[in-house]
């Protein structure tokens, strides 16, 4: 019987295994074809796909820089992506470090306003937005797309649930005694300890604001402080490079490596949070 329940175990396992390479090949086969049409002229993209990529990388990175600034893009994409995750991982964390760990009058009533606002769809409120951004008088500039991120309703919620699982009471009320400051308690313990949860919000937030469109193509009027998704559109109004799909794949390709770097450098991160979260005392 134990060779025999060995056996399903090795078939079941390689079963698994084929499936989630299958599944793994499916994910990638996007970036493979955008990678080598890239390197194609239009004319072999129209008529059909291949792996095997083209000898128009050179033509097409030229086309791309004739019409586009595409370093200067990312770069703005930076100065709005980077800000806008630190201060939407940090505050959200400090105010879900308060909700947790703190007994006072309003607590719940206040975590309840998070929740009705998570279900607030954020485009119902781009009117009223830029219209107080006008009356500030900070359109086109990067301080509605960063400094908004402090108020990350969906964060609040979710680092709440992570630190109350994962913090113990009894190590908070230890520091107490001790005499450490709340902030040294919030910095020293806290945050080591629910990391994990704050890198993963870090990235997904990093790759939602790198992608955003909407909200910095209504904030910004200057082409030279364009973010990199508002630039890949207005190739659109270029006849030369929208008649060129492999120019337009390639800026795609390019931008979409530091998504790709950040992604990799913090994947661990995820598996600790998924991992932390599965785990019970």
């Amino acid at each position: 019987m134990t060779n025999k329940h060995t056996t399903s175990y090795n078939i079941k396992k390689a079963i698994l295994y084929f499936l989630l390479t299958l599944l793994a090949i499916v994910c990638l086969l996007p970036f493979l074809m955008m990678i080598v049409n890239a390197t194609r002229t239009s004319d072999q993209i129209v008529k059909g796909f291949t792996l095997i990529p083209g000898t128009a990388l050179v033509e097409n990175w030229k086309v791309v820089f004739k019409y586009f600034n595409l370093f200067k893009g990312m770069w703005n994409s930076l100065k709005v992506a980077v800000p806008a995750t630190v201060l939407g991982a940090y505050f959200p964390a400090l105010a879900a470090y308060g909700l947790a760990c703190y007994d006072f009058k309003g607590n719940k009533t206040i975590f309840w306003v998070i929740l009705v606002f998570m279900m607030i769809p954020g485009t119902l409120s781009l009117i009223g937005f830029y219209q107080l951004c006008a009356a500030l008088h900070i359109t086109n500039s990067y301080i509605p797309l960063t400094v908004p991120a402090i108020a990350s309703t969906g964060t609040v919620f979710f680092l709440r649930q992570y630190i109350k699982s994962s913090l113990s009471p009894s190590l908070v009320e230890a520091a107490r005694m001790d005499g450490a400051s709340e902030l040294y308690i919030f910095h020293r313990i806290a945050i080591p300890i629910v990391f994990p949860a704050i890198a993963t919000f870090s990235i997904m937030g990093f790759i939602g604001n790198w992608n955003n469109y909407m909200l910095p193509m209504i904030i910004l009027s200057k082409p030279e402080k364009y973010t990199l998704p508002v630039q890949l559109v207005s190739l659109r109004s270029s006849t030369d490079i929208t008649k060129n799909y492999g120019a337009i794949y390639l800026c795609i390709a390019i931008s979409m490596v530091p998504i790709i770097l950040v992604f990799v450098t913090f994947s661990k991160y995820i598996i600790s949070s998924v991992s932390a979260g599965a785990v019970k005392e």
